[in-house]
């Protein structure tokens, strides 16, 4: 057992081993901004010639960053012999001590490992609109060692550790081909005219400033429309009429979706199409004839 007191006032350290240390912590900001400072400029320079992807450039700056930092604590702790004998004598003697910081270790070294995996295997970049499990939408603003950061639609950032992103269903709208589809559905009554509301559906989605083209050659050919209306269901009191619209940039489809039900709205209401709501009819037993009140009471 270690006595604290007496190794308290036996740690003598003189002034040139204290401004040592503080040397080395101001060398290892300098050189940490320096080494960020020179990581950004060299891809900028290049971002416009190569089109380089923006993950690995900020994985490989944060990766830079904690290396030197380790190397300088590695650095400092070799230059105090005192702490590390207590350090041993701590690992030596504190078997619980050890499995706490043993099992801490093991978490930040999955987080490393599931990081470079994202890097090396791309399942998302620097900039891709995802979601990752059951949290909400987000676009990429960074992945480091440990985490990887979104910005949700509500400027919130998410900061979520690699080793949980890498067990979790990850839906990105923006790999390979960012073109989107989205699915825009209205309700009809019965008693409104079809062919009407599709058409009206159809003009004001192909009106819309983000919907695009997505018909191959041969669809235009056949006389495919722009957006597709199909009645997807005939429900308990609406028929229901699905729209397909597309658009190049994910980040616009939920603008898109609401300026085109609005529009369809208003021209709905314009051209007497309706949109019900659930109806309910309630007879009173009072007003039964006889014979049905005698079947209900039996």
């Amino acid at each position: 057992m270690i006595n604290l007191q007496k190794f308290i006032d036996s740690l003598h350290i003189d002034l040139r081993l204290v401004l040592l240390i503080i040397f080395i912590l101001i060398a290892t900001i300098i050189a940490t901004r320096s080494v960020r400072w020179l990581i950004s400029k060299s891809f900028e320079s290049a971002q416009d010639k190569l089109n380089l992807d923006a993950t690995r450039y900020r994985f490989f700056k944060n990766a830079a960053s904690f290396i030197i930092w380790l190397i300088a604590i590695g650095a400092i702790v070799s230059l105090i012999p005192k702490l590390k004998t207590l350090a041993i004598s701590l690992f030596a003697g504190a078997g619980i001590l050890v499995a706490i910081i043993g099992f801490a270790a093991q978490q930040a070294f999955s987080n490393i490992i599931n990081g470079i995996f994202i890097v090396m295997f791309k399942p998302f970049r620097v900039g891709d609109l995802i979601k990752i499990g059951t949290l909400d939408y987000g676009v990429v603003e960074d992945i480091t060692l440990r985490h990887t950061i979104l910005n949700s639609f509500e400027n919130k950032r998410i900061v979520i550790p690699n080793s949980i992103v890498g067990n979790e269903t990850i839906i990105n709208d923006s790999i390979k081909d960012s073109n989107t589809c989205r699915f825009i559905e209205f309700g009809i009554s019965y008693d409104s005219d079809v062919d009407l509301a599709t058409k009206i559906i159809q003009e004001e989605a192909v009106k819309h400033k983000f919907c695009i083209d997505h018909r191959t050659k041969k669809e235009k050919k056949e006389g495919v429309p722009q957006v597709m209306v199909r009645l997807i269901s005939l429900g308990d009191f609406s028929v229901n009429l699905r729209a397909y619209a597309w658009t190049s940039d994910p980040l616009n489809v939920f603008q898109m979706h609401g300026d085109i039900n609005k529009a369809v709205k208003k021209r709905f209401d314009a051209e007497g199409i309706e949109i019900p709501f659930p109806y309910r009819t309630l007879v009173y037993k009072n007003d039964l004839p006889k014979n049905a009140k005698s079947e209900l009471n039996d």
